[in-house]
């Protein structure tokens, strides 16, 4: 008798939709705005988060809808994860495109996002709404280490 894998175990490419979606760390470091050298494509964090960013569940407020209101929002999927040069190193879905497999964290592997949380991989508290900097705001006062954070 044969044990199935978890879903997470198969190639990125052969995952369903839903089990793409679910893959996702609900972390919200994605949702930060980045600074992007344009000399050494180096990536910035900063601690200004998306408007749509609910800061306490590290959730989109308009998830299914957002395109609407963030038009330069981006779709992570299979085919482009290994292109996108600014996914944190924590994130499921580069770890899983890199071979990395999902952390202890993960609420796939946890049970629950509460590890997540606990453990500081979210964004949970830590950020401000660009609509609390108002617009076109000097991002480089507000670049932050902490979304490079990846502890296993």
């Amino acid at each position: 008798m044969s044990v199935e894998q978890p879903f997470w175990h198969k190639p990125l490419t052969q995952m369903t939709e839903q089990e793409w979606e679910a893959l996702c760390d609900g972390c919200g470091k994605c949702c930060l705005n980045k600074l992007i050298d344009d000399d050494t494509e180096e990536v910035y964090f900063t601690n200004v988060a998306c408007q749509l960013l609910n800061d306490k569940t590290c959730e989109c407020s308009r998830y299914d809808t957002r395109f609407n209101y963030v038009p330069d929002c981006y779709k992570v999927t299979p085919d482009n994860v290994g292109t996108i040069a600014w996914l944190p190193t924590s994130c499921a879905y580069r770890r899983l495109h890199e071979g990395r497999g999902l952390p202890s964290w993960h609420h796939l592997v946890a049970g629950n996002k509460s590890q997540m949380h606990k453990q500081g991989m979210s964004v949970r508290r830590k950020v401000l709404s660009e609509l609390e900097v108002g617009p076109d705001p000097d991002l480089f006062g507000f670049i932050v280490l902490w979304p490079l954070d990846d502890l296993d």
